[in-house]
């Protein structure tokens, strides 16, 4: 996962590894060796990252989807991957009917009585992004209801969403950020405003966040920097976030509450 000044310079399959690394290094999803999924990344090995990245059992068909119904020739096209993690127009050339027959093959077994929400969901303006799977379909969201575990669900759905933030100050292999989190008020799920936090760019230098610098636009995941952002791609990612928070807020009967109960 070497760093680069242009996005354009990296292969699709090595984008995917920059995202998918953090959940993977914690054990969440993908193969089982992390550190091998990571030295792949670095080394730029597309071969070994294709093979890998059909293990993360909840991104792949998501980007089968994307590319299936946008006639990309592969999941792993960098405009697939893109539009799957941080957001793009092309989500919305998907379609309502494709990304409910995925839903409908995916996950009617899984949420038995729960599956309607998940239609009405999409219905809603549900698009194949990683904050509609955060937010709208793990289960996390409808913790959010037991004040027991309201606090944790809370954390895990504010580091497993893509959140976006802007570089403060470089410290070694830690960068300093200002990022907006997941607020809950015992009714809504929001944004607060921008706060400190300390993320890692790098492993002994090497990461997608090697040659950061103060001003720039990151994307994270979990504590990682995942790549520099340029200023259309933070809006795309913000705008795909709200609207799945926006879902999320307006679901049938009592919100965030009942989404998944």
């Amino acid at each position: 996962m070497t760093a680069t000044t242009t996005r354009t310079t990296v292969a699709g399959p090595v984008l995917f590894a920059r995202y998918a690394f953090p959940p993977n290094r914690h054990g969440y999803c993908g193969p089982a060796d992390h550190l091998a999924f990571f030295e792949s990344g670095t080394a730029g090995d597309a071969g070994g990252l294709r093979a890998m990245a059909r293990e993360f059992a909840g991104a792949w068909p998501y980007l089968e989807l994307i590319a299936g119904a946008t006639g990309l020739p592969d999941p792993l096209d960098r405009r697939a991957v893109e539009a799957y993690w941080v957001g793009s127009r092309l989500l919305d050339r998907v379609g309502v009917g494709n990304v409910a027959g995925s839903m409908e093959d995916r996950f009617r077994y899984l949420a038995g009585p729960r599956f309607g929400r998940l239609t009405a969901e999409v219905l809603a303006g549900g698009v194949p992004h990683h904050s509609f799977a955060v937010l709208c379909v793990y289960p996390w969201t409808g913790l959010l209801g037991d004040d027991r575990r309201a606090a944790q669900a809370l954390t895990v759905l504010d580091m497993c969403r893509i959140r976006w933030g802007r570089v403060l100050h470089v410290h070694g292999d830690r960068v300093e950020v200002a990022a907006r989190h997941l607020t809950w008020d015992g009714r809504r799920l929001d944004l607060g405003g921008p706060r400190p936090e300390t993320v890692e760019r790098a492993v002994d230098g090497l990461g997608p966040g090697a040659d950061l610098r103060a001003g720039d636009w990151v994307a994270m995941h979990w504590e990682w920097v995942c790549d520099r952002l340029t200023a259309p791609q933070v809006r795309a990612l913000g705008h795909y976030t709200a609207r799945h928070l926006r879902i999320v807020n307006d679901a049938a009967d009592a919100g965030p509450l009942g989404l998944l109960a």
